[in-house]
């Protein structure tokens, strides 16, 4: 309605718009044929002779001849006057010898005049000119007459014709808008303006609450619309809006699933140092819908229940064999076997007792040395040797312990994976310090990496295991090359001599410049004399907790 509204607006502007200048334009016509006629007029070579040899009658040689040129032209009158403005010819025979009811000083002063005037006969177009004689002296006027009655009807005839025209385009226009309405009712499912603004709002109040991140992709992948999530999880600003995907994100497999050249569902990415999972929707216009969840945090519950389920196994294990050590101790005692009895408890305890402090003497910050100890106690219960490399050496002063924690438990855990089926498993961990520079190394026994799968075990979702209950796997070493890029080191595999795979993680700068006060101690000693600033006490409490599980 409200387009056949403005077309009808627009017609009828048009229309008038059209009409205006023409009633103007027909005017000026019938003014110019009135004046062309009257010069025809005094033209004649009898004209002036005539006035000055007879006197006006109504059956004179002026009147004749005006009468005449009248009838011949279809002009409403033809009066011929003679200076003094007196009347020689007229359509009423009676107004003949009087004076002219319009002012003819102009025409009599030798000037041409056209005018829409009022006269005797009513309103007119009129054209006046001087009539002169052989030699060129004005001896009268000649003044025309066009009936204003007949360009009205010629106006007005041209009406209907303009208004068919007009009701044709009307029929036009109302059919363009009903189409243009049916297409934007279908667009827009049906839906009013109104509704659509009100979806508009609740859309955006939608897309900047939720928690998950919401992306929207055109047909060219370029972002047309993300929330503050999508922002925050990889890390955009809105003035990325409107550039290509693989403009605004670095290539990866990120860019690789939100452009959907990986597909599938719940694909797993990682951005920085979170772990997202991508669900990609196209859309009917050629484009995608992206939505991204955040589970670092329960990836990092998943991996800690994983670490918590396997020190249960262990912690199973051990009461199992202290159970049997109880009973050999209690059957010694039985037997008076006194002597035998102290040395199977020496023996029993000073094994558990030298894997701590073998760690705890190479390794002085307490959050590794505590992760060392207790997946020393679990490779100990899964059948497997972790050793610790007599190069290891790191004093208690990384800037981010946490880092390296994630990336020694991933690798540690890596290879008690894939040295599962080894009736001989054996690890070993080195970690050491070059200037500022922190390097992590695992080695395993098992069967290693072959030399073209190398470049993608660090990409996100890459595995050769079974998912666990809690999640997805392909995430470990992703972090692990991640966390090392952040700093700007690296994560290499390469092969263990004798076979098996070693990785080498580099952090650049993961020492601090200002040396610990527990310099040259270990964790149980620097935990008693003096504490490093900013070391939060539960650290200590760690390294105590899980080397009692190992004692």
């Amino acid at each position: 309605m409200v387009q056949l509204a403005i077309a009808t607006g627009v017609i009828v502007l048009a229309t008038g718009l059209f009409l205006a200048p023409l009633s103007a334009q027909l005017d000026d016509q019938a003014m110019r044929r009135a004046l062309a006629i009257a010069q025809t007029t005094a033209a004649e070579p009898r004209l002036d002779d005539a006035l000055e040899s007879s006197r006006p009658s109504r059956h004179g040689p002026v009147q004749n001849e005006a009468e005449r040129i009248r009838a011949a032209t279809g002009a409403e009158y033809v009066v011929i006057m003679d200076k003094r403005g007196v009347r020689w010819s007229h359509t009423d025979p009676d107004e003949i010898g009087r004076h002219v009811s319009t002012d003819p000083s102009a025409a009599l002063s030798g000037q041409e005049v056209m005018q829409i005037d009022e006269g005797t006969l009513g309103r007119s177009a009129r054209g006046k000119v001087p009539l002169r004689d052989e030699r060129g002296k004005v001896v009268g006027a000649v003044s025309v007459g066009i009936a204003y009655e007949s360009v009205q009807e010629r106006l007005l005839s041209t009406v209907p014709q303009l208004l068919a025209y007009a009701g044709g385009t009307l029929v036009v226009g109302a059919l363009a808008a009903y189409l243009v309405a049916r297409r934007l009712q279908r667009r827009t499912h049906d839906l009013a303006f109104s509704d659509i603004s009100a979806l508009l709002v609740e859309r955006e109040a939608m897309l900047h609450g939720i928690r998950e991140g919401f992306l929207a992709l055109d047909k060219n992948g370029r972002i047309r619309l993300m929330n503050d999530e999508a922002q925050r999880l990889l890390d955009l600003r809105a003035e990325d809006t409107g550039r290509p995907l693989d403009v605004a994100l670095p290539p990866g497999r990120t860019t690789d699933v939100l452009a959907g050249r990986v597909s599938g569902a719940d694909l797993l990415a990682v951005s920085g140092h979170r772990v997202l999972v991508a669900n990609r929707m196209p859309t009917d216009d050629g484009g995608a819908v992206v939505t991204l969840r955040d589970r670092t945090e329960l990836e990092r519950l998943g991996r800690e229940l994983d670490g918590t389920r396997g020190l249960i196994d262990a912690l199973r294990a051990q009461d199992h064999e202290h159970a049997n050590r109880l009973h050999t101790l209690l059957g010694l005692l039985e037997l008076g076997l006194h002597e035998e009895a102290v040395d199977f408890v020496t023996q029993a305890v000073g094994v558990h007792r030298a894997t701590a402090e073998q760690v705890t003497e190479r390794i002085h910050d307490p959050l590794l040395a505590a992760l060392l100890v207790g997946k020393a106690t679990v490779a100990t219960e899964r059948g497997a040797s972790l050793s610790i490399s007599p190069r290891t050496h790191l004093p208690d002063r990384l800037v981010d312990p946490h880092s390296l924690v994630t990336i020694l438990g991933n690798l540690v855990d890596n290879a008690l994976d894939a040295t599962s089926s080894e009736r001989d498993a054996q690890l070993e961990v080195e970690v050491r310090t070059e200037g500022g520079t922190a390097i992590v190394r695992v080695s395993d026994n098992g069967p290693g990496v072959p030399e073209e799968r190398r470049a993608e075990i660090f990409t996100e979702g890459w595995t050769t295991k079974e998912p666990p209950r809690h999640g997805q796997r392909g995430i470990g070493l992703a972090l692990v090359r991640r966390l090392a890029e952040r700093y700007g080191g690296s994560a290499e595999v390469g092969e263990r001599p004798g076979g098996g795979a070693a990785f080498t993680v580099t952090v650049p700068d993961a020492l601090s410049e200002e040396l610990s006060g527990a310099r040259g101690t270990t964790p149980r000693e620097a935990a008693t004399e003096t504490r490093a600033p900013g070391r939060p006490e539960a650290r200590t409490h760690l390294l105590e907790d899980n080397t009692e599980a190992g004692r």
